[in-house]
This record gives structure tokens, C-alpha cells and sequence, in this order.
């Protein structure tokens, strides 16, 4: 049987009250939980509402204020900007995407190691850094071709889309703009022919 998520009540005073111990608990021991994978879910005690993502961002707020920050404040900016982006809903997909692999790649590597020194064995921060700095040329290389194909695929995607607005609005006039060609009136529009006169009827 699967284990249940583990529901975690947030009160008016914010306290949280956590229903699988009964019992009150801190905002650090829900970072225990996330560091330990559980699964779990934070919500309004009066309302129902799902506050989890809120807990998770005030728990990485009070890290980044901790000491040792992971994100640069060009990073935080870069990231702001894409709120309100046509291209936020991928930019998260990509960072999601991203870092689970990164996860992924870090579990591997703890797994090596204890393949070698055992089950005890943990991967420690200079080995992990010797890893990336050997991983480093490659990783490079990957991530260079994919911000290159990425570009051209943006570049294609807004040509694409220049050229369905223009073939959209090519038959109205907008004051202050050129017509397009072969609208009435355009300066650049070929000469008209000049067609013969109807012919005199016969008396």
C-alpha cells in the first residue's frame, strides 16, 4: 500500500499543525521533510487551500538569507523578468527538467561511490567538484549545441509568426504606414493601363 501524503495544517496564528503525529511543528521540520523526500501537503486549516508551494518558497527564503545563497541577484532578476512572459510556462518545465537531472546525475555518482567504498560511504564536495570539472568540456558542449538549436527554433517560430501577421493585416491601410503593395493608392504601385475608349455607336 502506497504511504498517504502527509497532511500538514496551517493555523491564523501560523503555527503548523502536522495530523500524522498530532502535534505542532516548525517550519524546520518541514525542511526535514523535504530533505528526507516525504511526501506531503501544507493547506489553510479554515479555507482548504493548498499553501505547500508557499511553506517551499518561505523555507528556500530563509536559506538564501542564511549565508550561503545559491541564486545570484542577475539569476533573481532573469527570473523575475519571465513572469508575465509568453515563454514562462517553459522556462519552469526547463528548470524543473534541469535539475532533476541534475539530481539524477548526483544520485548515480553517490551510487558509484558506494559501489567502491560502501554502503556507507557519501560523495563529499571535492569529489563532486572533481566530477563536474571532468563532466565540465562536455557538459559545455551539450548545453552549447542545445542553446544554439534553441535559438534558430525561436528564430524560425517568430519569422513564422511575422509572416502570419503580415498576411493577416496585408488588405487594411494604418495611418502613419506605408499600404502594402498593390494597395489602392500606393505610391509604388505599377502604373494603371490605359484602356481605349468605348467605340462611337453608328447613327
Amino acid at each position: 500500500m502506497a504511504d498517504q501524503i502527509r497532511l500538514i495544517k496551517k493555523y491564523p496564528n501560523r503555527r503548523l499543525y502536522d495530523t500524522q503525529t498530532s502535534s505542532y511543528i516548525t517550519l524546520a521540520d518541514v525542511k526535514e521533510l523535504v530533505l528526507e523526500s516525504g511526501s506531503f501537503q501544507v493547506v489553510d486549516a479554515k479555507s482548504g487551500e493548498d499553501l505547500t508551494r508557499n511553506i517551499l518558497l518561505q523555507i528556500i527564503l530563509e536559506e538564501e538569507a542564511g549565508g550561503a545563497p545559491m541564486f545570484t541577484s542577475d539569476l533573481l532578476s532573469q527570473m523575475i523578468r519571465f513572469y508575465g512572459n509568453a515563454m514562462q510556462g517553459m522556462m519552469g518545465k526547463y528548470l524543473e527538467n534541469n535539475i532533476k537531472a541534475f539530481t539524477d546525475m548526483q544520485a548515480k555518482l553517490q551510487d558509484q561511490v558506494r559501489s567502491v567504498y560502501g554502503e556507507n560511504a557519501t560523495v563529499s564536495q571535492d569529489l563532486w567538484a572533481q566530477f563536474l570539472n571532468f563532466q565540465g568540456p562536455a557538459m559545455q558542449s551539450m548545453m552549447g549545441a542545445y542553446m544554439e538549436q534553441s535559438k534558430k527554433m525561436y528564430a524560425q517560430m517568430q519569422e513564422q509568426l511575422d509572416s502570419q501577421t503580415r498576411n493577416l493585416f496585408s488588405g487594411f491601410q494604418f495611418p502613419g504606414f506605408p499600404p502594402p503593395p498593390g494597395f489602392p493608392g500606393d505610391k509604388n504601385e505599377g502604373p494603371v493601363a490605359e484602356t481605349a475608349p468605348p467605340p462611337t455607336p453608328k447613327t
